[in-house]
């Protein structure tokens, strides 16, 4: 049958903690905002895709969705398809529209949102310092980072950059600059070898 326009869905928490704190929370949301959380799972299988709809159940994140089982026919199924985007490496990075950067090593990764890593001091901002963020883009922009995939999940292109150990440390020592000592914390103590870098395309409007 074809897909319907809104599925009723029962949200839930995942997280260990929180299983029996937090009330069951039932929204009315769009097909395809349903379908970018599996899309994020199961790319553009389309044989994953109808199972999964089917089955009716779909862990996120921190977050459990269940819905009635939707069986959904092959055409409206690929109509749907063809209004996502799909990888392509031809993109090159663009720092303005990062929005999210990842840095990795041997350790636990550190997450780091555009707006807090370039949030700064109020003196900072009246004398025009550089950010953390603007660092780190700098850096970026000074090399070519490699395009991985594209992230539905996140409605960005992800692309990745080695850092050498003399660019790890610019960016250990930047973390003075950031403003949430646990974050500084993190990055200051953190064995860096590369950066995950989120680009938002243009023609995507980002979640909210």
């Amino acid at each position: 049958m074809p897909l319907p326009d809104i599925i009723r869905v029962k949200l839930s928490s995942e997280a260990a903690e929180y299983i029996s704190l937090t009330p069951v929370v039932v929204q009315e949301m769009p097909t395809r905002e349903l379908l970018e959380h599996v899309l994020a799972i199961t790319g553009k299988d389309e044989g994953r895709i109808r199972e999964l709809l089917l089955r009716g159940v779909l862990v996120s994140g921190a977050s459990r969705f269940r819905w009635t089982g939707v069986e959904a026919d092959a055409t409206s199924l690929r109509a749907l398809l063809v209004s996502f985007p799909d990888p392509d490496p031809s993109r090159p990075f663009v720092a303005s529209r990062c929005g999210r950067a990842i840095l990795r090593g041997p350790r636990q990764p550190v997450g780091i949102p555009r707006e807090i890593g370039a949030r700064r001091g109020f003196l900072d901002g009246i004398l025009r310092r550089a950010s953390f963020w603007d660092l780190l883009m700098k850096i970026a922009a000074s090399r070519v980072p490699r395009y991985c995939d594209y992230s539905y999940r996140d409605r960005a292109d992800i692309y990745q950059l080695a850092l050498d150990p003399l660019d790890a440390k610019r960016v250990r020592e930047a973390s003075r600059l950031v403003r949430y000592t646990a974050l500084e914390a993190q990055i200051r103590g953190a064995v860096i070898e590369s950066v995950e870098l989120y680009v938002v395309r243009e023609e995507i409007l980002p979640r909210r």
